[in-house]
């Protein structure tokens, strides 16, 4: 080959200027552009551009270890630190140019910040890659999301509180099998939901520690041949334990391939959004004219464009049916990381939106929960109003009707030196009686109780009452009042 054909073949070397104005990282080694179609396919920044405070934090945090390490000099570094602080303010105020062809929030940003400060925002880049930088960023803005939702699930249980507080001694008729079974206190009965909630709120504390671990570092799968200080990093983004030592993922595989911690709330969330679908499933029961037992204040209902009768529960309906959207997203989560060979693999840009979608649904689910529970404060009193409000004689009424104090009865002949098993079978012929005659177990007259088992005494009569039956469960975690107010008294302590 002549000299002439040589330098033909050979490409000639980029200029300054064309380094700069690249919109691809990799480009020199490719012959033809990205197509339309391809750049559209996989783009993320439409969507991941909500990670920039992330993305700015992890890049200032490693630009500070940088220089503190010698590996790029403190001009550099003030000029990189300059570059942030104008791109902060651009995404801000809207004037940010998000562009496709630079495909993500970080190839978005570091073009931006060469653009103004020219070969620093390209040493800034040293020791990392996309892989760990992109690992970072999704576990910073979990981290803070996971905070916001800590917020929003004790919101919510102190809403709950409140309503058990109003309503200790109202009594509600305990289902298994939607059956009535046993009277209850209402305030028990929702106490029982605090419990769910707050078990959720220690998996997010749970998840969060595990989330804030820094894979920055790990650079594209093997770490970087620089002298990082990684637990530098760390501290200064503060991924530190609860004594303050930093948290660093220590194997640069697992770190940039790794979503556990995206699953692993994702699977919170779905058990979060359970609970309220349970709670959502028993508002819409006890809204309906056949039970008649709350009402929910309008703001949180629609009519019928066809029905003017109608107050359809929708809040409730909507956040039932968003469980499954959540529990689906875990679903896909799991099913895009089960093939993947280490290490990482572009089917991760396929965790955001999910992961993304589920922190949003999970923050408005449980921010109307809590207002539609709890209501809003009055700023003329300072109480909340405006909530659930309850039904107590439809309750207590309901309670009535399915013989809900005959396990009561069985108690009481236990007492009374009968087996358990014979007093079972007693009170079933009792209750056969009653249901023959119409009329509840306390209606009975003692000569036809008596009939059952002759030691059948007039304080049978006691036990047989709704508010008998409500106080003799007295025991911890039981729903007699006494028991109640002591439960409140350790959520408000826990809560406060």
């Amino acid at each position: 080959m002549s000299k002439a054909q040589a330098t033909s073949a050979t490409p000639s070397a980029p200029s300054h200027n064309q380094l700069d104005t690249k919109a691809q990282a990799w480009s020199a080694l490719f012959s033809e552009p990205m197509s339309d179609l391809v750049k559209r396919y996989t783009s993320s920044v439409f969507f991941d551009k909500r990670l920039w405070q992330a993305d700015i934090a992890g890049s200032l945090a490693h630009a500070e270890m940088l220089a503190a390490q010698g590996i790029i000099g403190a001009e550099d570094h003030a000029s990189i630190q300059r570059g942030m602080a104008q791109i902060t303010q651009e995404i801000e105020s809207g004037a940010f140019e998000w562009k496709l062809d630079l495909e993500d929030v970080h190839l978005n940003i570091e073009a931006r910040l060469t653009q103004l400060v020219g070969d620093a925002g390209k040493r800034l880049h040293t020791g990392r890659s996309r892989n760990d930088q992109v690992a970072t960023d999704v576990r910073l803005w979990l981290r803070g999301e996971i905070d916001l939702i800590g917020d929003l699930l004790k919101e919510l249980q102190v809403s709950l509180v409140d309503v058990a507080e109003q309503n200790v001694e109202v009594i509600l008729p305990g289902f298994t099998h939607l059956q009535v079974a046993q009277p209850v206190s209402f305030g028990h009965h929702m106490l029982a939901y605090v419990e769910m909630f707050a078990r959720d709120a220690e998996r997010m504390a749970d998840v969060r520690r595990r989330t804030n671990v820094l894979p920055l570092g790990s650079a594209a799968l093997a770490g970087t041949t620089y002298p990082l200080d990684r637990e530098r990093v760390a501290r200064t983004l503060g991924m530190v334990d609860a004594n303050g030592l930093p948290m660093v993922c220590q194997n640069s595989l697992d770190a940039v391939s790794d979503r556990d911690f995206a699953i692993e709330f994702t699977a919170a969330a779905s058990l979060c959004m359970v609970h309220v679908s349970r709670l959502s499933e028993e508002l819409i029961i006890w809204m309906s004219q056949n039970f008649g037992f709350i009402k929910i204040a309008d703001r949180f209902t629609t009519g019928s464009s066809i029905m003017p009768q109608k107050k359809n529960p929708d809040v409730p309906e909507l956040a039932r049916g968003k469980t499954g959207r959540v529990v689906g997203h875990l679903m896909g989560l799991i099913t895009l990381m089960k093939g993947q060979p280490l290490a990482y693999n572009k089917d991760n840009q396929e965790d955001k939106e999910p992961l993304f979608d589920t922190v949003d649904t999970l923050k408005d689910t449980l921010r109307i929960f809590a207002e539609m529970v709890g209501g809003q404060p009055n700023p003329a009193t300072g109480r909340k109003e405006g909530g659930i409000t309850v039904n107590a004689p439809a309750m207590e009424q309901a309670a009535l009707k399915g013989y809900a104090t005959a396990t009561d009865l069985a108690d009481y002949l236990v007492k009374k030196g009968l087996p358990f098993r014979d007093a079972h079978e007693t009170v079933a012929h009792a209750v056969k009686a009653a249901t023959t005659h119409a009329c509840d177990l306390s209606e009975l007259p003692l000569a036809v109780l008596q009939g059952f088992h002759p030691q059948i005494e007039k304080d049978v009569y006691e036990c047989l009452s709704l508010r008998g039956s409500l106080n003799a469960r007295n025991t911890l975690g039981g729903t007699a009042p006494v028991q109640v107010r002591a439960q409140l008294a350790r959520h408000r302590t826990r809560l406060a």
